[in-house]
């Protein structure tokens, strides 16, 4: 299988199979001398692990991380990066594939079971193998050494969208993301959310969600004009999570209902002398580069596949048959993309980061 890597100059590879005896990653082209410990990165792991509410897998893996190489005691004691790849490891303790035995000679409708086994020949049938969302912890992993490249850039996300269910954005409030087991801005939806949500959990069925990821702070210029965009760098990183189905920058696929005079983001001087702009319905990218406003990002994720309701399919020998799909699975997977959106936002910025330092150097940031 080829296209395990992501990036450019700040470069991502991961490996390992759900249901395998662990998984991990190779982070090459992160600077040298950045602070960094394996307690940095579990606080991020801790975020997207499983079985920590009733509403995502219950699945017991704590996704303890060892990192493996690229870091080094420096002249003070503190532990931080070499410039050398940093190789970074999870072991699976917590996986049951006996939990597939009935589906393995069955393609799951929804799953890329069928398209795996007509492009490879082979696939494995224990939790999807390398198409299980298990991959997206190393992307988190990964992601935290992002965050140490980007300094002050911050970046947040959360569900803005459950099922048919928006938040109420005059209630937005980033704060509360953590405090609730949806990474909800809206602390008002979260009952609605949590009834809502136990109704399809108990039915054995799933729903859908929009993640919102938003990066502060970003420089203006970040970026290139024609073939490595900042917005198409971000459409292709969000739409290589597993389930994502749509991707929008800013004000997406609304802004074709709005006029020229409603999308332009007028621009005025403000009080520290810098442009100041009026709005952001470009989601804080324009012609592909960064305007230095935050970057604004939408991604949709489908309803989780692996649901009791019998389903027909077809099995290896094509045959026509049903299935319904046991196990641990979420009865919405996109709660557990919030992290992974975040990790993503900060991967794109960090390569982007250091490929515009690579041409403009320092001063244009």
């Amino acid at each position: 299988m080829s296209h395990n890597t992501f990036g450019h100059l700040f470069r991502v590879t991961t490996w390992g199979e759900s249901h395998g005896p662990a998984i991990g990653c190779v982070v090459d082209g992160c600077p040298p001398g950045i602070p960094l410990t394996a307690e940095e990165v579990q606080l991020e792991l801790n975020r997207r692990r499983p079985g920590q509410s009733r509403f995502t897998t219950q699945r017991r893996e704590p996704d303890s991380v060892e990192i493996l190489s690229g870091v080094f005691e420096d002249a003070n004691g503190q532990q931080v990066t070499t410039g050398t790849p940093i190789a970074l490891v999870i072991r699976n303790v917590d996986h049951r594939s006996k939990d597939y035995g009935d589906i393995a000679q069955k393609f799951r409708p929804g799953h890329a079971d069928f398209t795996y086994e007509a492009k490879y020949g082979i696939r494995d049938y224990r939790g999807g193998g390398r198409s299980s969302a298990r991959e997206t912890a190393m992307r988190v992993a990964a992601g935290a050494i992002a965050r140490k490249v980007l300094g002050r850039i911050t970046i947040h996300a959360g569900l803005v969208q459950l099922g048919p269910h928006h938040i109420d954005r005059n209630r937005l409030d980033w704060s509360t993301v953590d405090a609730n087991p949806f990474f909800c801005p809206d602390p008002g939806s979260v009952q609605g959310w949590s009834d809502y949500l136990d109704g399809i959990r108990k039915d054995g069925s799933s729903v859908g969600a929009v993640v919102e990821v938003v990066a502060i702070g970003a420089p203006a210029g970040l970026g290139a004009p024609l073939y490595a965009k900042l917005d198409q760098d971000l459409a292709s990183a969000m739409m290589s999570i597993n389930a994502v189905k749509g991707v929008e920058i800013g004000e997406g696929i609304a802004a074709a209902a709005l006029t020229g005079e409603d999308n332009a983001d007028e621009i005025r001087i403000g009080a520290d002398g810098k442009p100041l702009f009026v709005s952001n319905h470009a989601g804080g990218i324009l012609g592909g580069l960064s305007t230095g406003q935050p970057v604004v990002c939408r991604f949709a994720v489908k309803p989780t596949s692996s649901i009791l309701t019998p389903r027909r399919t077809i099995d290896r020998d094509g045959n026509e048959t049903e299935i319904v799909t046991k196990g641990r699975h979420d009865p919405c997977v996109g709660i557990r993309a919030v992290p992974v959106g975040e990790a993503m936002m900060a991967l794109v910025l960090a390569d982007q980061l250091l490929r515009h330092r690579a041409q403009c150097g320092e001063t244009q940031s």
